[in-house]
């Protein structure tokens, strides 16, 4: 009867474990795929054509080169962790699970780390991008730069916006969403857009920060289930031969 528990135990075990497996390696794979686009973003925004504009104004860049920054080295480090996490679930590797699992602990703490401080900075996160639109939009009036109007149009298109209040230079119109002629009328200040946007989706973006977190999480708790296993079942040998088995095995079991 003993025997009979065990067994159970082993096979309810064996399919928790190929389940944890299973979701491991598809988790890796996305949070790959999520680390490599960090990578691309940061280096577009760097060294696009497109964004350009954002280095070569005459503006303090020291935070968007910290932001780029951060978004390749978050994105190499989510790399490295899925391609770790993956050799662990498909070769059993107690060492590589173990790795993964202490990677993964410290990415979950900064994910709920970022979540709350994005929350809790959204107005001074806001005022910085309306400052830089502002110092932009000033530096456009005067110089036409292709690179400034290039960010201008950036920001218009992503806040549905056009502007800084007041009347709109034709030229400056060139950067504005396309529409009807009604709508080109009747644009929204661009500063006003970006701080309510901001207001409105502080408590979206923490959810978000905390639901990839709870995602993270999820994988950590199979990481350790299956690391559980792999040591279970080289501890333990099954306590059964095998009918080819010669007889001095048997004699032994």
């Amino acid at each position: 009867m003993l025997f009979c528990c065990r067994e159970i135990n082993r096979f309810a075990m064996d399919g928790c474990a190929q389940m944890c497996k299973c979701f491991l390696i598809l988790f890796n794979i996305l949070f790959a795929l999520v680390g490599l686009g960090l990578v691309a973003l940061g280096m577009w925004l760097r060294f696009g054509a497109e964004t350009r504009g954002f280095f070569d104004i005459d503006l303090s860049t020291t935070q968007f080169n910290i932001g780029v920054m951060v978004l390749v080295v978050t994105g190499v480090l989510m790399l490295l962790v899925a391609i770790i996490g993956d050799c662990g679930a498909c070769n059993n590797s107690k060492s590589a699970l173990g790795v993964f699992s202490g990677l993964l602990t410290v990415l979950i703490i900064i994910e709920i780390a970022a979540g709350v401080m994005a929350f809790m900075w959204s107005d001074r996160v806001s005022g910085e991008l309306v400052n830089f639109y502002a110092t932009i939009y000033a530096q456009y009036l005067k110089t036409r730069s292709p690179a400034q109007a290039v960010t201008l149009e950036l920001f218009n298109n992503a806040f549905d916006c056009c502007g800084v209040g007041g009347p709109i230079e034709m030229f400056v119109r060139d950067t504005c969403p396309k529409g009807s002629f009604l709508q080109q009328l009747s644009y929204s200040s661009c500063p006003s857009m970006i701080k309510d946007v901001f207001n409105s989706n502080a408590q979206l973006v923490l959810g978000g920060f905390l639901g990839t977190a709870g995602i993270m999480t999820l994988a950590l708790v199979c990481s350790c289930v299956l690391r559980r296993h792999v040591s279970v079942s080289h501890a333990s040998p099954p306590a059964y031969v095998l009918l080819t088995s010669p007889p001095s095995v048997a004699k032994m079991i």
